[in-house]
């Protein structure tokens, strides 16, 4: 986001992938500053743009469901974010940067960022910036694209 930060009004799309229960649309909807007390599962997709430190972000909220997953590749194209590691290897994706929230930091037994990291072997990623950030959709704690305390960071040499 940084580099893309030198372009004032910057328009940046970000494809918002994850399984199903995820928190993807509650996370969304805090970024939209809407309420979150009636989410249902997403049958399909959302749109929304957000403003966001400077930034319009077009942000493509896609339903985890296993039969919807085949159609993730449909929305790959000119995608500037992604946000899960497991789509690393597309070829429409290559040199995407990739965000994730570890999301649900808001339960006792959530695992930190680091550790999420870690498991994920985010350390191996070369080819791409990465970033994992601690977050609760729920209470809107660390929705906020930035890096706080709390988030893991790398960028390519």
């Amino acid at each position: 986001m940084r580099k893309l930060k030198s372009a004032p009004d910057q328009e940046v799309r970000i494809l918002l992938l994850g399984l199903d229960n995820a928190g993807k649309t509650t996370l969304l909807k805090q970024l939209a500053s809407e309420d979150i007390s009636h989410i249902t599962p997403t049958q399909g997709f959302n749109i929304k743009s957000v403003q966001s430190q400077g930034f319009k972000l077009n942000v493509w909220d896609i339903g985890g469901q296993r039969k919807i997953r085949p159609y993730w590749r449909n929305y790959f194209e000119n995608t500037d974010i992604l946000e899960l590691a497991e789509l690393l290897e597309e070829e429409k994706l290559s040199c995407v940067p990739v965000l994730i929230f570890a999301n649900k930091q808001d339960l006792l037994t959530a695992a930190p960022a680091s550790e999420i990291a870690e498991g994920l072997n985010l350390h191996t990623i070369r080819d791409r910036f990465w970033q994992i950030q601690s977050c609760s959709a729920l209470t809107g704690e660390g929705v906020q694209v930035r890096l706080p305390e709390g988030s893991v960071t790398w960028q390519p040499r």
